[in-house]
């Protein structure tokens, strides 16, 4: 079977927006060559090896599996990181996080945490964009830590350190300029955990309570012991969450608190400023 044949078959993968785009990808791993490989040799043969990987891809993409836990990797940013099931997928919404975060520090020496790093996707990236900075990342699950640590060594980025805390447990008395996170915010009845990809992300990053606040709570509640004078918070939450969100900083004494908007055009992140 030639590439282009392999190809049109699996674009008929059902339940997925992005067919075959999911197609291409499976295809390259499985070949051990890149996308562009497979327009520019599109009469190639497949050999059996690679058809045999091609299908078993191609079943578990069927089920439901998202294709970065069948290749065991995801681009964040300008990185590719290894991913994992015990971590969430790093996803494109969160890169907002990132721009936010370099617009709204210098390229100077500062002191950055991220909380809840799973696979170090945030961390990293801004440990790769500001040599500079300190970024400390942090994660209760012994698996995640591990595969943060394995994705810093692999890119070479010795401003960062990965450590196991429960939010902000193992930091102590430590301050930091930006404190940064995507935690938990999905309400535990949310149907959407029933959907899609989320069904094989592993529950514990996904869901916060009854409302899905209760992580938002505790790190905007915690966050001031450990950030510097007009020292920022700055928080990934759901669509629908932003004002709640703002509410939350604003009685904590944060100032200048705002939203930030997705390319959806949803306010996808909310930060403020420790007052002095």
């Amino acid at each position: 079977m030639t590439i282009i044949a392999s190809l049109l078959r699996a674009a008929e993968l059902p339940d997925s927006p992005t067919a075959r785009l999911d197609a291409e990808l499976l295809l390259a791993a499985a070949l051990g060559k890149s996308r562009s490989y497979l327009h520019t040799w599109p009469e190639k043969i497949v050999s059996s090896e690679a058809a045999l990987a091609f299908s078993d891809f191609l079943l578990r993409r069927r089920g439901g599996e998202p294709v970065a836990y069948i290749l065991g990797q995801q681009g964040f940013w300008k990185l590719d990181l290894e991913v994992a099931p015990h971590t969430l997928i790093p996803r494109p919404d969160t890169e907002l996080l990132v721009e936010a975060a370099l617009e709204l520090l210098p390229a100077t020496p500062a002191r950055v945490l991220d909380l809840g790093t799973g696979s170090g996707a945030i961390a990293l990236a801004l440990a790769n964009e500001r040599p500079a900075w300190q970024v400390t990342a942090v994660d209760r699950v012994p698996e995640a830590v591990a595969l943060a640590e394995r994705n810093r060594q692999r890119l070479g980025l010795d401003n960062a350190t990965v450590l196991s805390s429960h939010w902000f447990s193992a930091v102590d008395a430590q301050r930091f300029q930006l404190i940064i996170s995507n935690p938990p915010y999905i309400a535990a009845s949310d149907p959407h955990l029933a959907q899609g990809d989320v069904r094989f992300e592993p529950a514990s990053a996904l869901v916060a309570g009854a409302d899905g606040l209760d992580d938002l709570r505790l790190i905007i509640a915690q966050a001031p012991a450990h950030l510097e004078a007009d020292g920022w918070l700055m928080l990934e939450h759901g669509y629908d969450q932003a004002e709640a969100v703002r509410e939350l900083l604003s009685a904590q004494g944060f100032s200048d608190v705002h939203s930030r908007t997705d390319l959806g055009g949803h306010q996808r992140i909310s930060l403020g400023r420790l007052s002095c």
